[in-house]
């Protein structure tokens, strides 16, 4: 695990099947929106298409945003900062998609359109509220 993750940081992120919130950069501007995520050893992967894609792509720096609440009071937060790179390899692609979906409860074969995308995390900042 990269020494800019906290251990701490890493154990919420897989704390349990949380809503992150990608950004992205189009056209010089941000782009944010919602992604299932599975945080591993200091990377995170995603499974996406669309206007995320095209703008990985196109400018691969992005950051990715994860927070828990409890009836809409915030617990913790982490933000994560890295690059991502697009999985062209077939199996490993097709293993990360299976292991998201089974994550958040979905069929593994569910949203076959989607494309394997790996973020290796340059930086993170995490926070509680107590």
């Amino acid at each position: 695990m990269p020494d800019s993750i906290p251990d701490a940081a890493a154990e919420l992120l897989t704390s349990g099947a949380h809503v992150a919130h990608l950004a992205t950069s189009y056209a010089d501007r941000p782009h944010v929106a919602p992604v299932w995520y599975d945080y591993r050893d200091g990377a995170v992967d995603i499974v996406t298409t669309g206007q995320k894609l095209d703008n990985i792509r196109r400018n691969p720096r992005v950051a990715l945003s994860v927070q828990d609440t409890d009836e809409g009071a915030a617990q913790w937060g982490v933000t994560l900062r890295g690059t991502a790179t697009v999985v062209a390899d077939e199996d490993e692609a097709g293993e990360m998609h299976r292991r998201i979906n089974r994550r958040y409860g979905a069929d593994e074969d569910e949203w076959p359109e989607n494309t394997a995308v790996r973020i290796e995390v340059g930086s993170a900042n995490y926070w509680t509220y107590d």
